[in-house]
């Protein structure tokens, strides 16, 4: 019989255990002031946060896909398996598939992207959202490279639990952005 990891009562406010080690995950928050995130993550988060009964995680069941299709095409949901743990992509929407210029649907992860299960940093914040229970927001330069076009990230990647409790399914919405291209005029010196 497989292990599972049961979570206790989903808390959104609750930090995670002051006994497990989550690397720069440690103590991780959503702030309460997300008006600095770009409009349609934090609309992915607070859809994800109101869709949970109370004191629960939300599961698949709860999202509706007709309710939120302006997320839809960089909407990922990664199946979580244990014993080994592992993950496979479940659904990749279209501007994803269309920047990797390849379909990972029903690819394993640590197949399909081997650097991403390399990286320490990403590998401990799948544990902190499988062991927590909660969600997770970051800003800042993409893993890949894939496309020189866009190096910066903004995602936010949260827990599923078909009975509540026991995290089964990581969702995520992100946004690729393009760097914006320092201007420097030197002192002295106009714009031609």
């Amino acid at each position: 019989m497989a292990e599972t990891l049961v979570l206790p009562a989903f808390n959104p406010v609750s930090a995670a255990p002051a006994t497990t080690d989550f690397g720069i995950w440690n103590g991780h928050r959503i702030p309460d002031d997300r008006t600095a995130w770009h409009p349609l993550v934090r609309r992915f988060y607070e859809y994800w946060h109101n869709v949970a009964p109370p004191g629960r995680l939300p599961g698949r069941e709860h999202i509706v896909p007709e309710e939120i299709v302006p997320l839809l095409s960089r909407l990922w949901i990664l199946d979580v398996f244990r014993n080994p743990l592992r993950f496979r992509y479940r659904l990749v929407g279209t501007a994803i598939t269309r920047s990797l210029r390849r379909e990972l649907t029903g690819q394993w992860l640590d197949e399909a992207q081997p650097e991403s299960v390399r990286n320490v940093d990403l590998r401990d914040r799948y544990r902190f959202i499988l062991e927590t229970g909660q969600a997770t927001w970051r800003r800042g330069p993409t893993l890949r490279d894939r496309d020189p076009n866009h190096r910066l990230v903004e995602n936010c990647l949260a827990p599923l639990a078909t009975d509540g409790e026991t995290v089964d399914k990581i969702i995520a919405h992100l946004r690729r952005q393009r760097p914006r291209a320092l201007k420097f005029i030197a002192p002295g010196r106009r714009r031609v």
